[in-house]
C-alpha cells in the first residue's frame, strides 16, 4: 500500500479539532508538509503540538482574499498545493428552526463556511495544480449531503449537497489536468464541540438507538475519516474522481 506522502504539500481547512486535526496529523506522520488553518488558535496549537511537519495559520474562510493569500503563501514557500482538503464546516452553533422562522443570516453563515469556502480554496489552488499537471482535492461533505440532515437545519443539508455537486463539477473540469476531486461523507461522529453537543442531546436511550442502527454497532473516530482522505490522496485512488465515499459504520 502506497500511503507515503513524503514531501507532498497538503493544505487543510478546519484543522483545529475533529476530522481536520486527525487528518492533518495523519498526513504529517507520513511525511507530508501540512499547512493547516482555522480560526481557533488554541485548537490549532494542539493539532501541531509535537508535529514539526504541520505549519498553522489563522485564516477566516469567509475572507476570500485571505484564502487566496494563504494559498499563494504556500506556493511561494513550498510549491503548488498537491492535496487540498476542505474540511471546515458544521452548523456553527445554530439550531433547527422551521423554515418560515429560519433567518437568512444563519443560512448565509452556514453556506459561507461549508460551501463558499470550498469554492474559494479550490479557485485559489487550481491554477498551481494545473501548472503542475497533478493534484488531489478532497472535500468533506456529510451524510446530510446525501439525504436530509439529522439536525433539520436547512442550510446545512443544502450546503453539504452543494459540496458534492461542486466536487463532481470540478472533477470534470480539472480531470484533463491530472487533478482528481472526491468527497467523503461522514455519518454522525461526536468528535468536535458541535457534534458532541448534538450527540449529548440524544440522551443515553437516543444514543443507543443510533448505535443500534449502525452495522458495526459503534461510533466512528475522527481517524476513520482521516483514513478515507488518505486513500483519496494516495496513488491507490489514481483513477478515482468525482466520487463520494460514505464513512458511517453502515448507516442506511
Amino acid at each position: 500500500m502506497d500511503l507515503d506522502f513524503n514531501g507532498r504539500i497538503v493544505a487543510i481547512t478546519g484543522a483545529a479539532t475533529g476530522f481536520g486535526r486527525a487528518t492533518a496529523r495523519a498526513f504529517a506522520k507520513r511525511g507530508a508538509k501540512v499547512f493547516a488553518i482555522d480560526i481557533d488558535a488554541p485548537g490549532l496549537a494542539e493539532t501541531a503540538e509535537n508535529m514539526p511537519g504541520i505549519a498553522t495559520a489563522i485564516v477566516d474562510l469567509t475572507d476570500h482574499a485571505a484564502v487566496a493569500s494563504w494559498i499563494g503563501g504556500i506556493e511561494a514557500s513550498a510549491g503548488p498545493v498537491g492535496v487540498l482538503v476542505n474540511n471546515a464546516g458544521g452548523v456553527l452553533g445554530r439550531s433547527f428552526a422551521p423554515i418560515e422562522e429560519a433567518s437568512y443570516a444563519d443560512w448565509r453563515a452556514i453556506m459561507d463556511v461549508n460551501l463558499d469556502a470550498a469554492f474559494a480554496t479550490i479557485k485559489a489552488a487550481a491554477p498551481g495544480m494545473k501548472r503542475a499537471r497533478t493534484g488531489r482535492i478532497i472535500n468533506i461533505s456529510s451524510g446530510a449531503g446525501l439525504r436530509p440532515s439529522r439536525t433539520g437545519i436547512q442550510a446545512y443539508t443544502s450546503a453539504k449537497h452543494g459540496v458534492i455537486g461542486l466536487t463532481r463539477q470540478v472533477a470534470q473540469e480539472l480531470g484533463p489536468f491530472g487533478i482528481t476531486a472526491n468527497a467523503v461523507a461522514p455519518g454522525l461522529f461526536a468528535v468536535s464541540p458541535g457534534t458532541r453537543k448534538q450527540w449529548d442531546s440524544y440522551g443515553p436511550e437516543g444514543q443507543q438507538r443510533v448505535i443500534n442502527s449502525l452495522a458495526l454497532r459503534r461510533m466512528g473516530e475522527a481517524e476513520d475519516i482521516a483514513k478515507a482522505v488518505l486513500f483519496f490522496a494516495s496513488s491507490l485512488a489514481d483513477f478515482v474522481t468525482g466520487q463520494v465515499l460514505p464513512v458511517n459504520g453502515g448507516s442506511y
